[in-house]
Parts: C-alpha cells; sequence; structure tokens
C-alpha cells in the first residue's frame, strides 16, 4: 500500500512511517506538512492507497481539506488522526466522507486496526462512540440515501447484498478489486453504514433485492 500521512509535525510524521511500515501496513509512506502539499501529492500520484490526515493543523481546516481531496480524488479512502476526541468531530468527519476516526491517544494496534479496516472498504468509528452508543452510523438509512449513488454504486451494492465477494464483484463489472473497493467505501459512507450485511439490510428495505438476504454475507473482503 501506498499512504499519505498529512500532518504538520515532522516527528509525528516519521513515527507513524516507521510504524506502518514495520507491521506491513505500507509499502511506502509519502508525507505532507500542511495542505497544500497534500493536495500537490494528491494530483500527483495516482498510485496512492489512502490519506491519513491530522483533523488540526495551524493555518488549515481539516473538514475544508478532507473536502478538497475528495473533489480531486473521490475515491481514495480518508481516515482522519485527531487529537480531538470530541464526538462531535467524528461526527463530522465521517459526515464529510471520512472512513475512520482514530484519537491519537489511541494505541498503534488501534491505529492499524483502522487503516486495514478502511483498506477493506469499511468504516473505522473510535471506541468510545461506540460505547456511549453515539456512533453516527445507527438506525436504518431511509430511500433518499440510495438515491445519492452513482449508477455503477447501485449495481455494486445490489451485487455485494446478493452475496458476492469484492473479487466476484469485480469480474461481474469488469472492474479491479481496487475500484470495488472504492465503491464499497462510497456506499458505505452514502448510506451510514459500517459493513455489508447494513448494506444489504438497506437495499432490502428499499427494494433493489427480493427478501431473504443471502446467508453470509462477507464483510471485509
Amino acid at each position: 500500500m501506498k499512504i499519505l500521512v498529512v500532518d504538520d509535525h515532522t516527528l509525528v510524521r516519521q513515527g507513524l512511517a516507521a510504524l506502518l511500515r514495520d507491521q506491513g501496513a505500507a509499502t511506502e509512506v509519502v508525507h505532507a506538512g500542511d495542505v497544500a502539499q497534500a493536495l500537490a501529492v494528491v494530483a500527483t500520484r495516482a498510485d496512492l492507497d489512502a490519506v491519513l490526515l491530522d483533523l488540526r493543523m495551524p493555518g488549515a481546516d481539516g473538514f475544508a481539506a478532507m473536502g478538497k481531496i475528495g473533489r480531486r480524488r473521490p475515491e481514495l479512502p480518508v481516515l482522519i488522526l485527531s487529537s480531538s476526541e470530541d464526538p462531535e468531530d467524528v461526527r463530522e468527519a465521517l459526515r464529510r466522507g471520512a472512513l475512520g476516526y482514530v484519537p491519537k491517544s489511541a494505541n498503534p494496534e488501534v491505529l492499524l486496526t483502522a487503516v486495514r479496516m478502511v483498506m477493506a472498504g469499511e468504516i473505522y468509528v473510535p471506541s468510545q462512540m461506540l460505547q456511549t452508543g453515539e456512533t453516527p452510523t445507527r438506525g436504518r438509512p431511509e430511500r433518499g440515501p440510495l438515491l445519492e449513488l452513482t449508477p455503477r454504486q447501485s449495481e455494486v451494492l445490489e451485487a455485494l447484498a446478493r452475496g458476492l465477494s469484492n473479487k466476484e464483484i469485480g469480474r461481474k463489472f469488469n472492474l479491479s478489486e481496487k475500484t470495488v473497493k472504492a465503491h464499497v467505501g462510497a456506499i458505505f459512507r452514502t448510506l451510514a453504514v459500517t459493513n455489508r450485511t447494513q448494506a444489504a439490510h438497506a437495499a432490502q428495505a428499499a427494494g433493489l433485492i427480493p427478501q431473504p438476504l443471502p446467508a453470509g454475507l462477507r464483510d471485509g473482503e
């Protein structure tokens, strides 16, 4: 994997890069010390697999940075790493399209788990949000969010709801597995769900697939 780490502290970037490499979570880590550098990297490195973004940097709005990255590379997963543990910041980050949010107080294992989940197309929500019941992914989506999906995303949603793995979906629509994961991640964000089973229930509720749901949906594939 090739991961862009965006943080204004050089030591933090270097520490994250060492951690990701030591644990086999990245084959290359690209550094950016501010939003302008990050956008330049995103614009020139089509091979990036994910962005690890500090939400609080001097002279920069992390939420706005997420939007700029999303407009340039909508398929590129963004994982927020922040000193803020405010549930409102978590909700806002996920609402704006982040696939995960990791407090800087978390241990390295949590960060690595979050990176792997995001790369699998899932959403990582901090444990404190889940424990308090404040997760922004609660509840079943109404028909409205489904209308926000692109035609291709709707096809991918129907296929995953029928139990197809990412590899099978890729073969079905002649897509790379990386592209399928990007579509699955976008579907999760749009429907405000965290796994394939929840997405399938949303598709079923909207009448996209018949009942009952296929057994053994393969989360994380």
